[in-house]
């Protein structure tokens, strides 16, 4: 099945306002931008969407947000983006922050077709007893807290322990950015871009893949494909362009050497004494 559309407007029909989107990426590493910014062209506004982070504030998820057509985020790191912050707090959003791992599980069993599971992680904390802010009034009280989950104890390695029972998450749309991708929707993701992928696109009940090179089907080894194209409805191919416009979320660099250090530098990395 030929599932390549032709353009990104073909590619997000049957977004509507009010709708819920599982976005892939960490951070801004492998996030589905054209996609994106194809939503926030069309004027889509009230989504609800389900991702580790809401890119920062000019890029990613962040132009979404900064337009107010973000109504409730599903995140676990939200440090980068300050209008993210402004909204939270004033208000304006609705977040249910979620530890990083349980967001993962939550999306790979929504894919899956397991309703919940049980972990460990945030028992006995706010995350299992409620009470944690989800939305605020504008006057800074908690207008919307999160409700207490059912916890139950289970014996691990002889030693009783609480777990703390959590529901999958399903979306409307899943958005996902890959390396390369071949017409049936099979798709291998580029090193440290594979992060939340293959989870959001599977917790999407209509799945649209951006991925920066097309190949013909048969020519991905099957043995290297990290998504198959059953979790995959729509593939949008990238321009050239498109695919080299990647943003640096937070740029580091050192001192240069000096003729010293570099020379020492150098012998040392050959085994060599300076």
């Amino acid at each position: 099945m030929d599932k390549v559309v032709s353009t990104a407007a073909e590619a997000i029909d049957g977004i509507v306002d009010g709708s819920s989107l599982s976005v892939g990426g960490f951070g801004l590493c492998g996030i589905p931008s054209v996609l994106i910014a194809a939503i926030h062209d069309a004027g889509v506004r009230d989504l609800e969407a389900i991702s580790n982070n809401c890119g920062v504030d000019d890029w990613g998820l962040g132009i979404l947000l900064k337009d107010k057509r973000i109504r409730r985020m599903v995140s676990s790191y939200v440090g980068e983006n300050k209008e993210f912050e402004r909204q939270y707090l004033s208000g304006e959003l609705e977040v249910e922050l979620t530890p990083q791992g349980t967001l993962a599980e939550r999306l790979r069993a929504g894919g899956s077709g397991i309703p919940a599971f049980y972990t460990v992680t945030g028992a006995g904390t706010q995350v299992a007893e409620g009470g944690l802010p989800w939305l605020y009034a504008a006057d800074g009280t908690v207008a919307k807290a999160s409700p207490a989950k059912e916890t139950k104890v289970f014996e691990v390695d002889g030693a009783e322990k609480e777990f703390v029972l959590e529901r999958a998450i399903v979306a409307d749309f899943g958005l996902v950015r890959a390396w390369k991708g071949d017409r049936h929707g099979n798709l291998v993701f580029n090193k440290s871009a594979r992060n939340f992928n293959p989870l959001a696109a599977m917790a999407g009940r209509v799945t649209i893949a951006e991925v920066e090179e097309l190949v013909e089907p048969g020519e991905l080894d099957p043995d290297q494909v990290h998504l198959p194209g059953i979790y995959v409805h729509r593939v949008l191919p990238l321009t050239a362009e498109q695919a080299q416009e990647k943003r640096i979320e937070r740029r580091t660099v050192r001192p240069a050497a000096t003729t010293e250090t570099a020379t020492t530098e150098t012998a040392t990395t050959n085994g060599q004494e300076a």
